[in-house]
């Protein structure tokens, strides 16, 4: 008798529930997954390959509620999660003229040095990508040295990142503005309009844009803060128009 032993070379491939084929479809083609198998009767099966994964669909189980965003999903290990989302974000604007933040699907906010990011499928299905060195603790901000709109920006990062609020986002952002902003340095103050204007799009409540673009358009900032503040933002696009031109020699 051959002792035979499995050898470490396996591979799973996710198979996630689907409520919406054709939207499914489209939506992972628009990020330029290739379809490899796609078959709606007599039962539903879907394969789509990006780079070096695969995500497989069949028919999900009566009675599911995509809006619940409960659905099912996956892990993505892989060796560096920026420019996964950098390729998913350039090809959301490519497809559909702006990056999509809201509702279903959807793509989650990634700020320099975070470690994973969630695109939300049409079926609510939440496909996680983590980078495999992610530190075993996460920094989730709170620090009692920060205050005005310091503490203010790092709060409303707590409940957008890790609560997922944008409304809880929005309000204290702009209630820290209003108590703290005038005391604040520029850049401060600057990724705190950058915020409002990219929540206020999210929310569908466009109404005071304007008014916060002005005002950053009026701050003084340098080449660096000016990439920070770019930075604080997932779509960089929605707050060009705004951003104040550096200074000669700064």
């Amino acid at each position: 008798m051959t002792d035979e032993r499995p050898a470490p070379n396996e591979t799973t491939v996710p198979l996630l529930p689907c409520t919406a084929p054709e939207e499914t479809l489209a939506f992972w083609r628009a990020l330029g997954f290739t379809v490899t198998y796609e078959q709606k009767k007599p039962y539903l099966y879907l394969a789509l390959r990006w780079s070096g994964f695969e995500l497989h669909y069949s028919r999900a189980a009566a009675g599911v509620d995509p809006a619940q965003e409960a659905t099912g999903g996956c892990l993505v290990l892989v060796d560096a999660v920026a420019p996964y989302h950098a390729a998913f974000v350039a090809a959301m604007r490519a497809a559909h003229g702006k990056i999509l933040v809201k509702g279903l699907p959807r793509i989650t906010r990634f700020r320099p040095g975070a470690s994973r990011f969630t695109v939300m499928d049409p079926s609510g299905n939440s496909i996680i990508f983590i980078q495999r060195d992610e530190p075993g603790e996460v920094e989730y901000g709170g620090s009692k040295k920060l205050q005005g709109l310091a503490k203010v920006l790092d709060n409303a990062r707590i409940l957008r990142e890790f609560k997922n609020d944008d409304l809880a986002a929005f309000r204290a952002l702009n209630s820290g503005l209003r108590r703290h902003g005038d005391s604040a340095p520029p850049v401060e103050q600057a990724t705190a309009l950058a915020a409002l204007i990219e929540l206020s799009t999210a929310l569908d409540e466009p109404d005071r844009v304007a008014e916060w673009g002005e005002r950053l358009r009026g701050l003084t900032l340098t080449d660096d803060e000016r990439r920070r503040v770019g930075a604080a933002v997932a779509d960089p696009a929605l707050i060009a128009p705004w951003l104040p031109v550096t200074p000669s020699g700064r």
